[in-house]
């Protein structure tokens, strides 16, 4: 694989797991990469804070995941289809019968933001 088709395919397939991973923390209350953040300056605590929050007395925090994902490529003489990209044990991109295979390991490392969901007290 080029390295154009690395780095394509490998922020289309980010970009696919902020989405997914956002409709489902939304049904709980958080966001996966909020809009409106209010940024901590001084470094220590929290990445931010929710700015819609100001208004009220309680604001919720934003915290930072950070990732450091070590992709393999792998390229054969009969792949089918197109790329292959594997993280871990999970598969991205096309899966093919390979004889002869080159591959590659390729760290792609990268933070998200990520509002929380706060718990109900009682």
């Amino acid at each position: 694989m080029d390295l154009q088709h690395f780095i394509k395919e490998s922020i289309v397939q980010i970009s696919k797991g902020i989405i997914d991973a956002n409709k489902e923390v939304m049904e709980h209350g958080g966001a996966v990469n909020p809009r409106d953040v209010t940024f901590n300056k001084s470094g220590e605590g929290p990445y931010g804070y929710y700015a819609e929050d100001q208004k009220n007395s309680f604001r919720r925090a934003i915290e930072k995941i950070d990732f450091d994902v070590v992709v393999s490529v792998a390229q054969g003489t009969e792949t089918e289809g197109g790329i292959g990209l594997k993280v871990g044990s999970f598969g991205l991109g096309s899966s093919g019968k390979t004889e002869k295979e080159n591959t590659s390991e390729s760290r792609i490392k990268f933070s998200l933001p990520i509002l929380l969901p706060v718990a109900e007290q009682k």
